[in-house]
Order: structure tokens, then C-alpha cells, then sequence
């Protein structure tokens, strides 16, 4: 069985992001970036899915400029056995970037693609679903727990009501969510053989995809600045503060 993973380079996630001076988008500049965390986390599960003998191979997939085979080779030092780089500098929607991703699948065939649930910069949560639809594959979102049972794979996911428990026939789409597993460092070792595993580059022009963007975005601002607490002396202080100043009780 063949396991696909896609990821996206953001910034990393300790980083304190700020706002171009025109409110156009985020400043990037001399920004670390880093592997997606939810994307990191479904490298594990299908390095994991491989360690248990279910899988032969774990390919990894990222679509952006130049500068994301980093998180590329992140991946491969991670055990991953090859790399494929779609090059584009624009800035996909989640329906464009499901489009790609299926043109890869429609040439790599894999039984399973893993995919992070959402990136902490959109924040959309939709490509894996729409990823789903067009394969027209069944498909697992939120994934706190990933077995194969027979020629069956068990999805526990992550509901408002609890957990649910989905039996998926393969090829399948799968979505991870925090809880799925703690994802592991790279060694050294690993880290000089990546440099040597393979990345296939395809450039997004010879997909022959429409990829005019529909979402325009009018403003990006930063977070309002939250005010300083303050001390009160006693409970009448802090029950008058709250009828008077924050009027949250009458």
C-alpha cells in the first residue's frame, strides 16, 4: 500500500506574526517556517501505518514556491521515502489546492492520503474534504485514532458529542487532528539521508488547471490589543467594577 501526505510551509508556530504596514497580508519576512503542525502530525501516523507493515511506501506532497522543499526534506529526514514538489508562487484557495492534490493521486495511486486538518494560517479546514469529493473516496476528518481492521480502516474522530467511530473502505481520505499522536524528531542520520532521497518537481502550469482565485482578501489586521487586568482590594470593589465598568450584571 502506497500512503500519500500532503503538507504546507507556514510559519512557524512560535513565531509572533505581524501585519504589513498596508494591511495587505502577513509579513513574512525573515519569518521562520516550519512544517504545518496538524500536517507533521499525519507524517507520524503514516510513518506509524509503515512501521506496522501496512504500508510499503509514504510519499509526502507540498504545493508552493521555491523554498518549500525545506519542509520537504523535513518530512523525508522524518522517514518519508520521496518528495513531490508542485511549484507555484501563488496563493492557492482550498479548492485549488484539492484540485492539485487529486491530480497527484490520479498519477501516484495511493490507497490512502493523509492530510493535516487544517493550517494554522488559513485556518480553513476544507481541503481534505473537497480532496474527498473529487476522488469521490470515502473519508475520516478529525482523526484521534487510525486502525486497520481487516480490509477496513477505523477512523475514531473527534464530535461535538464525543467520539465517533467510522469504518472506511480503502482508498479513503484521512484528516488528523491533535490527538492522533505526537509526532517525532528527526535524527541526525535521518537528517544527511534526506538530502539524498528524491523530489519530483512539477510545475503547476503543466497540470493544465484553472486556478483564478475566487476569495479576494480586503484587509488583514492584527488581533485588538488586550487590556492590562487590574487588582481589587475586596469582593465589593470587584462586584462594583462589574456592575459599573464592565456591566456585566445588574
Amino acid at each position: 500500500m502506497k500512503i500519500l501526505v500532503a503538507i504546507k510551509r507556514v510559519v512557524d508556530f512560535n513565531v509572533k506574526v505581524r501585519v504589513k504596514a498596508d494591511e495587505s497580508a502577513v509579513d513574512l519576512a525573515n519569518c521562520k517556517m516550519s512544517i504545518n503542525p496538524f500536517c507533521e502530525i499525519a507524517v507520524e501516523e503514516a510513518l506509524r501505518i509503515k512501521e506496522q507493515g501496512k504500508a510499503d511506501e509514504v510519499v509526502v506532497v507540498t504545493i508552493g514556491p521555491a523554498a518549500a522543499q525545506e519542509q520537504l526534506r523535513s518530512a523525508l529526514a522524518l522517514g518519508a521515502d520521496r518528495g513531490i514538489h508542485v511549484q507555484t508562487d501563488d496563493n492557492l484557495d482550498s479548492l485549488h489546492v484539492a484540485k492539485v492534490l487529486q491530480q497527484v493521486v490520479n498519477s501516484e495511486s495511493p490507497q490512502l492520503v493523509i492530510l493535516g486538518k487544517q493550517a494554522i494560517d488559513s485556518d480553513n479546514n476544507q481541503t481534505g474534504q473537497m480532496l474527498a469529493a473529487l476522488c469521490g473516496w470515502s473519508q475520516g476528518t478529525f482523526a484521534s485514532e487510525v486502525v486497520f481492521e481487516g480490509d477496513k480502516l477505523q477512523v475514531t474522530r473527534e464530535v461535538d458529542g464525543g467520539l465517533q467511530t467510522l469504518a472506511l473502505s480503502l482508498p479513503a481520505v484521512v484528516t488528523s487532528d491533535l490527538r492522533l499522536n505526537e509526532p517525532r524528531y528527526a535524527t541526525l542520520p535521518n537528517i544527511m539521508k534526506a538530502k539524498r532521497k528524491p523530489i519530483d518537481v512539477i510545475e503547476i502550469e503543466s497540470l493544465g488547471l484553472s486556478l483564478e482565485s475566487k476569495v479576494k482578501t480586503l484587509k488583514v489586521s492584527a488581533p485588538a490589543v488586550r487590556q492590562a487586568g487590574v487588582k481589587v482590594a475586596d469582593v465589593d470593589e470587584l462586584i462594583n467594577k462589574l456592575r459599573n465598568e464592565a456591566k456585566v450584571i445588574s
